[in-house]
């Protein structure tokens, strides 16, 4: 069941009764949901309830099921944990705990129930659907509901928001907390490197995943770690002589620190657990080695939600409120799941028979199954990080010719950079292929600054933001290609990688158009996008923008609480993102902002005195005393930051004061997170592919390599959770060069939600809507 575009009209199902509960494990992006759920359930005239305490709160009722209100929801965005409580429930699964919670609904009238929890308490829902019309009979009997409230609440709707770090739901990509969840387990390796690096120590990190590797496998593929063990891909039988292995030519090839990343239910082929101490013991008693042992346990659960679960979050609630109130009585449970960028809705009932056979699929040590069931994402982060920890890193295969590679770097530093850096060399290296890395950028071409990458000149690569190749903000010009040509030729460069921001998608079409005029550049091209702005052609997502949305994300965050305790006070921030708004837009969306101003949308001086009205009603009127605007940096030139700014002070002087902030380049900075080295890394992997299928194409019969077909330069992209190539022709018709855009930007379809969030319902436009 797929989604479909909605459109949503304030009030069209005024009075219906929704039910919101969190139930079973907390996870970061929980209060995100529930934000979405009271709001956008508020703009379509519903009674928004919540249930506190999970189950138990619903079977006790009373004061566990309140109406939730605009202002109960302001300022959860960024906690943690869920503000309503969550709870396991023995008592929901038995019959009176069927009656109590049914009588609690019926006496509300509340026929819509939206859940957010992990496969126990979504099969809890459906239950409970499933029961709905025995238990009504049971109350009416006993007179405790009566023959109208019977007949009035005569069903219940129920649709499910998955959330659970442990991504372990089949049928959606991502489930809300999981990112978070990598957020802090980065965050705890980022600490173990550099004392592990001091003291060539290895460390045994133990993560979350009782049945699911997925955080396990992530963690081992973006911190460069020696070996992982997840329940899904058990090592063979001889696993410690293979580690031994692996860590002793690690170690020859100059690497310090050791990581060895184990999920909590790791088990051998026979299905026999194994535990860190296991492995701590083969480490220490048959290498020789010191080693240390972190369980990071509920660490991984708590702290703020990372802006992807934010959004995530938002978007699929959003869709959930839609959902429960177009369902038919008769219509099963459904699921909002995530694929491919996209919402969808899955039938719940099919999800949790897939939970299950999984569970006896891994019961029974059937791996194969397990896998099928896991998908083929799963499988190919483990491919990635094979390829990335060869036992062995150079190729020994022969191969028909050793193939000459060049990275170049252009444009604005972007976090993530790095990491596809030190996945291209590896993934060239054992096929046999060598790596220049060009050092400085274009500059850096011009001189000649070419040295060859070795497997353990990347050793490190991934855990630093920044560039080590070193990048400028220099595009090309035709009368430079003959230099670009001289040098290529002189150092036998058969495939060029362009790493970098529009510069570099403008780089690479100077020389597609010249090849006429040179033979060297006739060579396979491909561009990878790295740059916080996001605003290269040919992929959903730019390398180093996740990052960069975080810092945002922080920063907000850390004005709206400096304004904790102190008069009503609004800031107006300043992002970057040249002209384009998908930073300011998304930042603004996941900092739980009141109003964002981009170049893509004009705006005029009457927009602006509707926001400080609204600012001004708000302060007022609400208990809320803090506002945060945001503008991105090339919104407008006449209406700048100080200009807004001063707007905003002059006319809220008697209700608020105004601070303005420009977030400048801390945005470019700060550790790259779990996405970006996984984008970085998976992006240069899918390059390689690329190469050495150009190479077979294009090859003549002497092996050289020459090309004049557009379709050899291309753009390596994410759209959705899948790694492509599209050709710059493709991408160019739809590309406003003037002002660094690509005119087709998904991103864009998320701007009514923003807005519905953000309001306040006396500013409701009726012809509001919005696209999920």
């Amino acid at each position: 069941m797929e989604s479909q575009h909605k459109k949503l009209v304030f009030n069209q199902y005024k009075n219906q009764g929704v039910a919101v509960v969190t139930s079973g494990g907390d996870s970061q992006g929980m209060n995100a949901a529930l934000r979405a759920i009271v709001r956008i359930g508020l703009y379509l005239g519903c009674k928004i309830f919540y249930i506190r305490e999970g189950y138990e709160g619903l079977i006790a009722g009373n004061e566990n099921i309140t109406e939730a209100t605009w202002n109960s929801v302001s300022s959860i965005i960024q906690k943690g944990g869920t503000v309503i409580g969550s709870a396991r429930s023995e008592r929901f699964m038995t019959p009176e705990g069927k009656l109590k919670s049914v009588k609690n609904l019926v006496k509300r009238g509340i026929t819509n129930l939206i859940v957010i929890g992990g496969d126990g308490s979504l099969t809890g829902a459906m239950d409970l659907k499933n029961q709905w019309s025995d238990v009504l009979n049971q109350l009416e009997k006993s007179g405790e509901i009566s023959k109208e409230e019977k007949e009035r609440y005569n069903y219940l709707n129920v649709v499910g928001l998955i959330g659970t770090i442990d991504n372990d739901f089949p049928g959606t990509n991502m489930t809300i907390g999981t990112d978070s969840a990598l957020h802090r387990i980065l965050e705890a390796v980022n600490a173990l490197e550099s004392t592990a690096y001091s003291h060539r120590r290895t460390f045994i990190l133990e993560v979350m995943g009782r049945h699911c590797g997925y955080l396990a496998l992530k963690t081992a593929m973006t911190t460069e770690a020696d070996y992982v063990f997840v329940p899904e891909m058990p090592p063979p039988l001889n696993w410690p002589a293979i580690l031994k292995d692996k860590i002793t030519t690690s170690t020859r090839y100059g690497k310090r620190l050791h990581l060895i990343v184990l999920a909590e239910g790791a088990i051998d082929l026979n299905g026999n657990p194994i535990t860190a101490l296991m492995v701590k013991k083969i480490v220490t008693e048959n290498m020789g080695l010191d080693a240390r042992i972190t369980v990071l346990g509920h660490v991984q659960r708590g702290g703020s939600p990372s802006a992807y679960d934010r959004i995530l979050a938002s978007r699929q609630a959003a869709a959930a409120v839609v959902a429960v109130l177009e369902l038919k009585p008769d219509d099963r449970p459904i699921v909002v799941t995530v694929e491919s960028n996209e919402i969808k809705l899955m039938d719940l009932q099919t999800c949790i028979e897939n939970v299950k056979k999984l569970q006896i699929a891994l019961k029974n040590l059937e791996f194969n199954k397990v896998l099928e069931l896991r998908g083929k994402s799963f499988i190919n982060n483990f491919k990635v990080f094979q390829a990335l920890n060869k036992l062995h890193p150079y190729s020994d295969t022969k191969t028909e010719k050793v193939r000459t590679f060049a990275i170049l770097q252009v444009g604005t530093p972007a976090c993530g950079v790095n990491a596809a850096v030190f996945s291209f060399v590896r993934h060239c290296l054992h096929r046999g292929g060598r790596v220049y890395g060009i050092s400085g950028g274009l500059h850096g071409l011009f001189e000649g600054n070419f040295n060859l990458l070795t497997w353990s000149d990347v050793n490190g690569f991934v855990f630093e933001g920044g560039s080590y190749l070193g990048m400028k903000r220099v595009v090309l010009s035709d009368c430079m290609c003959p230099k670009v040509a001289e040098v290529l030729e002189k150092f036998g460069v058969e495939g060029l990688l362009i790493i970098g921001g529009f510069e570099a998608f403008s780089n690479a079409y100077v020389l597609m158009r010249n090849r006429e005029n040179f033979s060297q550049l006739c060579i396979p091209i491909a561009v990878i996008p790295a740059t916080i702005n996001n605003n290269v052609p040919g992929s959903e997502f730019a390398i180093g923008a996740d990052t960069a949305l975080n810092v945002i994300a922080k920063s907000c965050d850390l004005f709206r609480q400096s304004a904790m305790g102190t008069k009503s006070r609004v800031f107006v921030v300043e992002t970057m993102g040249g002209r384009c708004g998908y930073l300011c837009s998304i930042g603004a969306l996941v900092s739980g902002a009141d109003s964002s101003y981009i170049f893509e949308e004009p705006f005029n001086l009457n927009n602006l005195q509707k926001d400080v009205q609204h600012m001004i009603s708000k302060m007022k009127h609400g208990k809320i005393l803090r506002g945060l605007i945001l503008r991105n940096e090339k919104c407008n030139e006449n209406y700048s930051l100080d200009f807004i700014a001063k707007i905003f002070a002059e006319e809220g002087k008697d209700v608020f004061s105004t601070k303005k902030n420009v977030l400048g380049h801390i945005q470019q900075g700060d550790i790259p997170t779990s996405f970006d080295r996984s984008l970085g890394i998976k992006l240069s992997a899918r390059a390689v592919e690329w190469f050495y299928e150009q190479f077979e194409i294009y090859k003549n019969k002497e092996g050289k390599i020459y090309s004049k077909s557009p379709n050899s330069v291309v753009v390596i992209g994410l759209y959705g959770n899948k790694e492509c190539h599209t050709t710059l022709e493709e991408l160019i018709p739809n590309t406003d060069f003037e002002h660094r855009l690509y005119r087709c930007q998904w991103w864009l379809n998320l701007r009514w939600l923003f807005k519905i969030l953000a309001l306040h319902e006396s500013n409701y436009n009726v012809e509001n809507n919005i696209i999920y």
